[in-house]
């Protein structure tokens, strides 16, 4: 774990957060500026800067990202309607925190994938 980072110092329990969901490997917390009315983060306790090297270092553990991501979305009550799970991966791809995160985004209706067109 980095001391400089964000969310390993939120699994250490040096930073607050609204946790919804805790594994022995994993970590859901709301995220602090909301996209949609459940966004929650979920996260490996252990540390990989993102998707492709979580993958690529450890497919089990993103295995149990996303079956807690899914969990949290029934929990949520989001299975019904949708729900949409995000990985931003580098600056391209908007990524602010460089340990893998994913958005879990429901609740509401959420658009398209893309605010407007790239090509």
């Amino acid at each position: 774990m980095g001391a400089d980072c964000l969310f390993c110092r939120i699994v250490a329990g040096e930073i607050p957060a609204t946790i919804v969901k805790e594994t022995a490997t994993t970590l859901a917390f709301r995220d602090i500026g909301p996209k949609a009315p459940v966004h929650v983060l979920v996260i490996p306790k252990e540390h990989y800067a993102d998707v492709a090297t979580l993958g690529q270092g450890d497919p089990g553990l993103a295995g149990e990202v996303l079956a807690t991501a899914a969990a949290v979305a029934e929990d949520e009550g989001l299975t019904g309607d949708g729900f949409r799970v995000m990985f931003n991966t580098g600056p391209y791809g908007g990524q602010e925190v460089f340990h893998v995160h994913a958005h879990l985004l429901g609740g509401a209706p959420l658009g398209p994938m893309l605010a407007r067109d790239l090509v």
